[in-house]
């Protein structure tokens, strides 16, 4: 589902898509950080240091039926709700609630208040849990894969979709992460100034998990002579300013342009066009110049692309020696992030609750209406919950921005996100889908990354 493009505005039409195109066009070129106002900093992050066949389903335990004021705080007071554990692994399980009985008209999707909803909860207990969460993309960054081949592929008991992400059918990397990408301590996608977005920050190594909003800064610099020039994405194509779109030669152009890292995960090949390509070594010794864009790395390579006058900055930097390429993350106290093996970041749009207290803003359009939703969050003694609710459909209405905070809340979550929705909302579970997604006929969409969870006894 697509993030409107202000907090209180979006089409009908972005809402069902999972994110519009990342950053393009001169409103991302130098952009200033901003922390993220309005919510709670980002708390603990850095104490996030390394520490530590599917197995047979367990039982189900059907849960009687209750009313609503002691289960989830969607619709009339007087619906019935039903929920059914199962255990999936040690320390693992997934309950499903329905709230509702009756299928909703199909032209009051939107407003009835009797549901039904359709919500499927996936909960592990790190005190128990023998495996680990963590998140994961297909073959490279840029494609887009079904959540339920993610699953497969990672040898995972379960995993929800994650990140919102470019998605448009015409964009040459669908999969490209729009915002902070951590990937067993790699930053392969940086976060957005973006005060609205949400990371999900896991340590797999204890399955821990912290939300909030992580900074970044980049730069490439040539050690011997001091010179120094900022990075504006990572693993995301630059921008040729409009001005200087026609020129031959993007070291003409007088007017700034990007510098962006790429790394061999990003897809086959970087992205081609005008600029300049500068690979680099496992050392950062330089390997190649090249006067366009758009070229095929190796394990341990990477690029600098450079357009606008940054061409002719990033130029005057190469000469027979080695560049740095500098990267660091902070959480929004301004304290260093380390990226480590075994620490991963996701991208949402808006928190829903913080420290127990709903913090989504106020806001209208469809992306604040009734959708599928992704929830990621903790509660207060450190168990992870991953919860899908379906949406658009008759047999599930979907939730509100100010539902499905309430649903976080009443699912005891003290710190959660949104993550991305819509046509993106899926869980698998076993390698088959536990959510309904809301596409025609029920189809999967794909997407950019997943969560998931990985049982040691798989491995």
């Amino acid at each position: 589902m697509t993030p409107p493009a202000s907090p209180t505005s979006s089409s009908p039409a972005a809402a069902d898509s999972a994110t519009p195109v990342r950053r393009t066009g001169a409103t991302f070129a130098r952009r200033t950080r901003t922390a993220l106002a309005g919510t709670t900093a980002l708390v603990a992050i850095t104490a996030l240091t390394a520490a530590p066949a599917i197995p047979a389903v367990a039982e189900s335990t059907p849960v009687q039926s209750q009313p609503s004021n002691a289960t989830l705080p969607l619709g009339d007071a007087d619906l019935l709700e039903t929920r059914t554990t199962t255990t999936l692994a040690t320390g693992v399980t997934l309950t499903r609630i329905v709230r509702g009985t009756d299928p909703a008209p199909a032209d009051q999707i939107n407003t009835t208040p009797r549901g039904p909803w359709v919500v499927n909860v996936l909960t592990i207990d790190p005190r128990k849990a023998k495996g680990e969460l963590k998140a994961t993309y297909g073959p490279d960054l840029a494609k887009v894969e079904k959540t339920t081949d993610l699953v497969r592929a990672a040898g995972a008991v379960a995993g929800v979709n994650a990140s919102f992400f470019t998605f448009t059918a015409s964009a040459l990397y669908p999969g490209d992460p729009v915002g902070l990408g951590i990937f067993d301590g790699k930053l392969l996608s940086e976060p957005l100034t973006d005060p609205n977005e949400a990371n999900l920050i896991i340590d797999a190594k204890r399955n821990k998990a912290v939300m909030g909003h992580l900074r970044w800064t980049g730069a490439v610099r040539n050690p011997k002579t001091g010179a120094t020039l900022p990075l504006e994405f990572v693993n995301h194509p630059p921008v040729i300013p409009a001005a200087c779109a026609t020129l031959p030669a993007q070291t003409s152009c007088t007017v700034p342009g990007d510098i962006t890292l790429f790394t061999p995960e990003f897809a086959a090949t970087t992205p081609a066009g005008a600029g300049i390509e500068v690979v680099l070594d496992r050392r950062g010794c330089i390997e190649r110049v090249a006067a366009t864009r758009g070229t095929a790395l190796t394990a341990g390579q990477t690029s600098l692309q450079a357009t606008g006058s940054d061409a002719t900055a990033l130029l005057g930097m190469v000469s027979h020696t080695c560049l740095r390429t500098d990267l660091a993350v902070s959480d929004e106290s301004g304290a260093k992030v380390a990226l480590r093996k075994g620490l991963y970041g996701v991208t949402g749009r808006y928190r829903l609750t913080a420290n127990g207290e709903i913090v989504v803003p106020a806001g209208t359009g469809s992306f604040f209406a009734r959708n599928p939703r992704t929830i990621a969050g903790t509660s207060r003694d450190g168990k992870i919950t991953l919860a899908t609710i379906d949406g658009r459909q008759t047999t599930s209405v979907g939730t509100t921005m100010d539902e499905t905070a309430a649903v976080a809340k009443a699912l005891g979550l003290h710190n959660a996100i949104n993550l991305d929705g819509g046509g993106s909302t899926a869980m698998a579970v076993n390698g088959a889908l536990v959510s309904h997604p809301s596409g025609a006929g029920g189809a999967e969409r794909a997407v950019g990354d997943a969560i998931v969870y990985v049982d040691s006894n798989r491995r």
